[in-house]
């Protein structure tokens, strides 16, 4: 039988050799997950929530560790912001993972079950994917999240965040493993490649016999690098270019609490605003009270020239700007004269993450929301909302603007399929 431990880096020459044991552990523990009952994964889930708790103080020397490395080698600080774990951050980690408790277990559900003319009965039945892997990058919550997630849903996962976490992830993955333990299943089902050498990503991501699926959650560079290296299917989104467009027929205080929100209350997510988009006819009720608000909060604003017309502080806005995810006090405004412009604007220089209307037109939300091509779409309410924990899903393994198989915040049915089940009492064809 294969061995069902956890491998140890020191036991092979090579990180071929190592991640190749990475995989066949990965596999086999899915096999064993895959039999798993709900009541076992729940109690591995709820003792890993207890020991994240109780560990609070552990994690928060290792994270300021890294922390204080990645500083130090000069990153960024939106970069810093999504490494950075605090008391708050622990809790939801802790409190994400009791969520998927409560959360029906997807796997084994039969559905659409239908009698043929033969006899036989035809339906579908939800099953894990397999082994995922998760590449990331400076988010430690992503270790318990996706271990969570990939846990209730039967999938063994392998998990390569990057160097400048490994500390957080190494003490997070620490609590993982012993919920594991405490329900009786391998450790191996959650892994956390012990080695920072980039070359490991590529025997990953190319590793199709052992791997069913990536995920990449970084920087774009890390997105692009893997979508085209990559042999094993890739869930993935590239760019977080949300817009908010402010109609003609939206309330103005409203729309001022929504647009500050979708910018201001974090910057550095994916699913923050980069570009206000302002009916024109209500233009001149808008901008000035936001303006001032942005240059309360140090925001920066660049806009089209009919914008600049009604706040002569802000900056022009360059063609480039309208594709930027700034991830930053940045914000692109522009003034269309009417939905469709909009839309036409969405459509050109978003990348199919999040988008948001304000509005109290029922036509035109309900026309934002079919002809806007995103994998999340909102009335009247922020961008920020974009998130697998706000979606009910306990967490998320991460957001996609793929078309096929999972689209969006991605919890426990992205991370199933569907098989056809065939029940029969004998019958054999003529």
């Amino acid at each position: 039988m294969t061995n069902l431990a956890v491998p140890a880096l020191g036991t092979f020459a090579d990180v071929a050799a190592y991640m190749r044991g990475v995989g066949e552990a990965a596999r086999a523990a899915a096999r064993v997950l895959a039999r798993a009952d709900t009541a076992a994964k729940d109690r591995a889930l709820a003792a890993m929530a207890a020991a994240i708790r109780r560990d609070e103080a552990k994690l928060l020397a290792a994270n300021a560790e890294d922390v204080a490395s990645a500083r130090a080698a000069g990153h960024d600080a939106a970069f810093v912001d999504r490494l950075t774990l605090t008391p708050t951050s622990i809790a939801a980690m802790a409190e994400g993972l009791e969520q998927i408790v409560a959360l029906p277990d997807p796997v084994g559900e039969i559905s659409e079950m239908r009698f043929r003319p033969t006899g036989i009965q035809v339906g579908m039945m939800r099953v894990p994917l397999g082994v995922v892997g998760i590449v990331y990058e400076s988010r430690p919550n992503v270790t318990a999240d996706a271990a969570g997630l990939c846990l209730k849903a039967g999938n063994a996962t392998i998990l390569r965040g990057g160097s400048e976490a490994i500390r957080s992830n190494t003490a997070i993955a620490a609590c993982v493993h012993e919920g594991l333990r405490a329900a009786g299943l391998p450790e191996a089902a959650v892994q956390v490649v012990a080695t920072t050498d980039r070359a490991a990503v590529g025997h990953l991501i190319a590793d199709e016999k052992h791997v069913d699926v990536i995920v990449p959650r970084g920087g774009k560079s890390l997105t692009e690098r893997i979508a085209r290296e990559a042999k094993v299917p890739v869930i993935k989104h590239l760019d977080g270019v949300c817009h908010v467009f402010v109609d003609a027929a939206a309330d103005v205080d409203m729309a001022v609490r929504i647009a500050d929100n979708a910018k201001t209350q974090r910057y550095s997510p994916c699913n923050t605003m980069e570009t206000l988009l302002v009916h024109a006819a209500i233009a001149p009720r808008v901008l000035p009270p936001l303006a001032a608000i942005y240059a309360a909060k140090g925001v920066e604003l660049r806009g089209c020239e009919r914008s600049r017309s009604l706040v002569p502080a802000m900056k022009p806005a360059a063609e480039e700007d309208w594709s930027t995810e700034y991830l930053a006090p940045i914000l692109s405004i522009r003034i269309v004269d009417s939905l469709d412009e909009a839309i036409d604007h969405i459509a050109k220089y978003g990348s199919q993450h999040t988008d948001a209307i304000v509005t109290n037109d029922h036509a035109a939300a309900m026309r934002f929301l079919r002809e806007v091509d995103s994998s999340s779409v909102m009335v009247n309410a922020s961008t920020r909302f974009a998130d697998g924990f706000e979606f009910g899903l306990g967490a998320e393994i991460g957001i996609s603007t793929n078309k096929l198989h999972a689209r969006g915040p991605v919890g426990l049915e992205g991370l199933t399929s569907r098989k056809w089940i065939v029940l029969g009492s004998g019958q054999v064809q003529a």
